[in-house]
Parts: structure tokens; sequence; C-alpha cells
């Protein structure tokens, strides 16, 4: 395995910048490493091998020629397939976009171009984000690193699976409702979902318009915090970007510090479902935060217990609004023939897969005539309940913390047929979403029973998108001093 892509995106970046290494050898070094390991693994949908050896040239010609150089210049990026990418297909994990290629390119991959950055390919996800798992793809599930056997988390399963794995020091995920987050902890890396409005959703296919927010993973807290700073920032291409200066994450991540903070406790998030190891390891972090200084207590959220069935009524609806646009008309699958209404039943019929239909027809029942206010108004006045829940607590403390998701990864297959027990996967994430306010997972160890990685989720109010990289920092700092190494230097399977 190269040395080069066990080093950090912050090393590989100074070492593109000091010359010490070429961002053509950076790239060549992951690529090697996807051909090698992505046959198992199944990360990614495209590899785009040689047009990104072709951007770490421009790369060296830059730093030969004594041209600035941007952030993230030479650092390879995985980008999940939902975002827009000239020249790349942009599938959604889905049959009905095979092989499309955008004509425009998002906001975020966009910036991280400027910034240098080596996009090394396009991963697998649950079609339009919807699924927890990776398994709703349409191109055959990603699978974890840590066990081949097991999920790698979703939607942005091969998001999260292709930084485990080493394929790439850095990947963009989107999360709706736990779509960074539970991936992040079930692979053992970092994972963030900044504060909704924080970076721009232009040329992300839309699931749901008022909770997808697209953000960073990283192996180290530094790393998600440097692509999370590069990607975010107001873009007047989207209505609801915040017109607000990018909070400081970069300089939080590199100085963490919980002493004197004021840490809550979600007293929802436990109990019955929770697997013993994941609270094993919760309790062991609460401990150690203690130790650090921390000032700990216990918060109640009482309408968190609500959040998921308000979710499984928003995020529908707003999904069969936005996937009224695949039809067969325009762009993508065209199937049958006759009229315009069959060619789009057919289409749609061929195109999507069971859990977007499952999901369009709930979001189209819950709108319908004379169900609206029953089903998608009430769903919105629980959403702010659940708002005035984290005002409440913020109000007492600086940040939450929780599991990011009450179980390790499970087996491939093991909840295909029961779409509850899939949900449940996002059950402590998706408060956030309907909030809007930032969240992180880090990893802070594994379970003793089955020696799968386990996070801790930070919550903070929205636009204090640092106070989660402060925590989170600080307790990287602490496990690895504990561990003596870093977590993913244990992980079993490909390693």
């Amino acid at each position: 395995m190269s040395e080069l892509i066990k080093k950090t995106a912050a090393e590989l970046s100074a070492a593109v910048a000091s010359g010490e290494a070429s961002a053509v050898e950076v790239a060549a070094a992951h690529l090697d490493r996807i051909a090698a390991v992505d046959g198992s693994v199944k990360a990614f949908l495209h590899v785009n091998a040689e047009d990104a050896l072709a951007q770490a040239r421009e790369v060296d010609r830059k730093r030969a020629a004594g041209e600035p150089l941007g952030a993230l210049a030479g650092v390879p990026v995985a980008v999940k397939d939902l975002f827009a990418t000239i020249g790349l297909p942009t599938t959604c994990g889905s049959k009905i976009l095979d092989g499309w290629v955008p004509p425009y390119e998002s906001t975020v991959t966009r910036r991280l171009r400027d910034a240098g950055a080596v996009l090394i390919g396009k991963t697998n996800m649950d079609e339009f984000a919807m699924g927890s798992s990776t398994e709703n793809s349409g191109y055959g599930p990603s699978h974890n690193p840590w066990n081949l056997s097991k999920v790698p988390g979703g939607s942005s399963g091969g998001s999260a699976a292709a930084v485990a794995a080493y394929e790439a020091p850095l990947a963009l995920g989107t999360d709706t409702g736990g779509s960074i987050r539970q991936p992040a902890a079930v692979c053992g890396i970092v994972g963030t979902k900044p504060t909704y409005g924080g970076n721009s959703r232009y040329g992300v296919v839309a699931f749901a318009s008022s909770l997808d927010t697209p953000g960073p993973f990283g192996r180290t807290v530094l790393d998600a915090a440097l692509l999370h700073e590069v990607m975010s920032g107001h873009d007047p291409m989207d209505s609801t970007s915040i017109d607000a200066p990018v909070p400081p994450v970069v300089e939080a991540a590199r100085h963490g510090d919980v002493a004197g903070l004021r840490i809550g406790i979600v007293s929802e998030f436990s109990g019955d479902g929770y697997q013993s190891g994941v609270m094993t390891r919760f309790t062991e972090a609460v401990e150690l935060l203690e130790s650090l200084g921390a000032k700990v207590t216990e918060v109640s959220c009482p309408h968190f217990k609500y959040a998921l069935p308000a979710y499984y009524l928003i995020a529908p609806s707003e999904a069969s609004s936005n996937l009224a646009r695949f039809d067969g008309m325009r762009y993508g699958l065209r199937a049958g023939g006759g009229s315009a209404e069959e060619v789009m039943a057919v289409t749609r019929a061929q195109g999507f897969g069971a859990e977007v239909k499952r999901r369009i027809m709930l979001g189209t029942y819950a709108l319908s005539s004379g169900y609206y206010d029953a089903y998608y108004g009430k769903a919105q006045q629980v959403r702010t309940l659940i708002i005035r829940d984290f005002q409440n607590a913020f109000s007492q403390v600086d940040v939450l913390i929780s599991p990011p998701t009450p179980t390790t990864a499970f087996d491939i297959g093991e909840r295909a047929d029961d779409p509850m027990a899939m949900y449940l996967a996002d059950l402590c994430t998706i408060p956030s979403n309907l909030a809007g306010n930032a969240a992180i997972s880090v990893p802070i160890g594994v379970a003793p029973e089955d020696g799968l990685p386990v996070g801790l989720q930070i919550m903070a109010p929205p636009l204090a998108d640092d106070r989660l990289y402060r925590v989170a920092a600080a307790v990287e700092a602490a496990f690895t001093e504990r561990w003596g190494h870093p977590l993913l230097a244990e992980a079993k399977g490909l390693f």
C-alpha cells in the first residue's frame, strides 16, 4: 500500500505545496488503490482516471510556474453521484438517469476545482439519496471496508466507504436525514452536516429541498474542516443560501478544547433498540469529555420522538414534487411508446426503484386534497416543536451529544424487506435536519461485541459549526492518545 494514500488531506496538501510529492503521484496512488480494492468495496460508480491525472498535472504546472495554489491543491476528492459535474455522469444512483452527463456544474464541485482539488470519481449512493444502507442503488450495494458483508450506511455510503478504504482522503456527501453522519459512524470516519444554507445546493439533484445539506467526509476532524471551509459560503444561485461568513471551522479543528464547555446529553436518545456496545462507547465518551473539563448535563428534547414520523411525511412530500421532472420526456431514460402519458408511466415504472416509488406514493398521498392538513401540515407543526426543543436546549448548553445511530453496521440484506427497521437507522440524526442546525459524527472506537466502529454525534446551533469541530477535535485527540493509533489502523477486511 502506497504511503501517500495513508496521508491525511492536510498532509497531502502540504506535500504538494512543498514539492515533497507531485499532485500526479498523489492522484496515481489513489487510482491504484481504487483499482486494487474497489472491486470488493464498490464505492465508485465512475472513476475519473484520465481527467483526474489531467487535473493533477495542472496543479503541478501551477506550482512549477510559481502560481498560487488553492487550499486543496492536489488532494483527491470522491464526489457523491448527486452533484452535477460537467463531463462526468451524474446518475443519482438511479437507472432513470443512467449515463446522463450534466451540461452544468454544481457550485460545490466548482469551488473544489477552484481550490485545486482533484475530482477522482463519482460514488455510489441510495437512489436519489433515499436510504440508510446504499442497498437502494440501481447499480448494486457498496460494502463496508471494515467487514465486506456489512453495509457502509447511506445514502452517502459510497463516499464513506471510499474514505474508509483509503481510496480518497476526502469525499462529498449530502445529509437529508442523516446521510452523512450515519455512514461516517458505521465506517469509522468523520462526517459533517453543516448548517442548512451554509453551502450551496445549486447543482445538487434535489430529494427534499428544505432538508438536503451537502457536507464533507474525512478520516480526521481537520480534514473534514478543510473540505467544509472550501465548499461553503453564500451562493446567489441558491435561494436558501445564507449570506453570512463561513464559521471558522479549520481554526476550531486545529485547536480542540472543551474546558468549561456546557455539553448536553439528549435523554431521549437511549434505551430500547440501542446496541449495548454503542452505549458503552458513548458512556466512555461522556466520561472523557468530563475529564477534559466539560460540564456535562442531561437535557430533554421531548418532541424528538416525533421526528421520525414527521420526517417521513415532509421528505417524501418534497420528493414527490422534486422527482416529477424525471418523466422520460426531456433527458435520462425513455421507455415505452404511444402517448406522452404512456411514456411517462412506463419510464417511471422501469426507471425508479422500489424505495423511490414508495416515497413518491407516500408524499403524493400526504399532499393530496383532503389529507394535506392532516399529514403534511401537521408534520410541519411538529417540525416547529422540534426547532423549539433545540432552542430551549441550546439556551442551557453549548452543544448536544448522542449516538449518531443506534447500532453498528448491519448485514447487507438484513433490513432490505423491513423499511421501518431501515428508517430507524436515522433516529438520532433526523432532528437536526428538521431544525437545520449543524451536526457531526466523530469516531470513538469499536463496539466490543462485533469490533465495528461507533461514532459520537455532536450538535450545535445554526451557524455555530465551529463548535462541532472544537469538540470533535478534542475528542479525536484524546481518543487517539488512548488508542495509540488512528482508528482505521485497526480496521479488518481490506487492511
